[in-house]
């Protein structure tokens, strides 16, 4: 479990997160959306702990995270960011291998090797093992970098949640990948020790993918929950100033939103 209580960020006159609240469960894919200045990658920074500078506190495993190391955090806890890239040469293992960095000390043991190679295969990319990650495209990039970052909790540890954060992970992927990519979460979270939380725009895939969903406007909570609950008429009128058309399909766990 993953809990946030009563979360505030101001930077200057400018408040970017409001008293928000709100939990985070293993075993689901949460979501977080809202439009462009709602607070969405600002939270994903407060409960990843990049972000240190704010008000309410962020529990891991009922731990406050602010008593935990660096180490401790990044054993359990890996985060894709936005504009991740590298401005020198490494070969796409060796990029794979830096998520297993927070392991060993010295050099990589046999256990970090199988980690690279499982979590390569399990996104496709053990192909492009010996390429040079700065000859690769953007999408290329972005799926070696979910190679890297699953590869740093690619081992469960008994009596304790591993943490998934995500912001904005579909960036530079075609269609096709970013369904591909969507699928293999739902995979990953068959183990149901696994809390993910993501940042998302498109809401038809929210909608598609999401089992709880968090809901921000103007840095405050306005919903959270089932997606069947959140992604209303009256919430989405409210957030994105659209007129709706909703199809629900609670049976087959599908929801369907169009625009007039």
């Amino acid at each position: 479990m993953l809990e946030a209580k009563n979360i505030s960020v101001q930077i200057g006159e400018k408040t970017l997160l409001n008293d928000v609240s709100v939990r985070f469960e293993p075993g689901k894919l949460n979501l977080i959306i809202g439009p462009n200045g709602a607070g969405k990658s600002t939270l994903i920074k407060v409960i990843s702990q990049q972000m240190r500078k704010h008000e309410g506190e962020v529990f891991y495993n009922g731990e406050n995270a602010q008593g935990l190391s660096e180490r401790k955090m990044a054993q359990m806890r890996a985060v894709l960011s936005q504009n991740i890239d590298l401005a020198f040469p490494m070969k796409v293992w060796e990029v794979v291998m830096m998520g297993r960095y927070p392991h060993f000390v010295e050099s990589p043991r046999q256990i970090d090797q199988q980690a690279v190679e499982e979590a390569m295969s399990f996104f496709n990319i053990t192909d492009m093992a010996e390429r040079d990650y700065l000859t690769l495209s953007g999408g290329e990039k972005q799926r070696v970098h979910f190679a890297r970052v699953l590869t740093q909790i690619w081992y469960p540890k008994e009596g304790q949640n591993r943490f998934l954060l995500l912001d904005e992970p579909l960036t530079f992927l075609d269609v096709q990948y970013q369904f591909q990519f969507m699928h293999k979460i739902r995979d990953l979270l068959k183990s149901d020790d696994l809390v993910v939380i993501g940042v998302v725009h498109d809401l038809n895939l929210a909608a598609r993918f999401g089992d709880l969903i968090c809901l921000l406007h103007q840095g405050k909570l306005l919903a959270s929950g089932a997606k069947f609950d959140v992604l209303s008429k009256e919430n989405i009128r409210t957030v994105f100033q659209l007129e709706p058309v909703l199809y629900k399909d609670e049976e087959r766990d599908l929801v369907h939103l169009f625009f007039e």
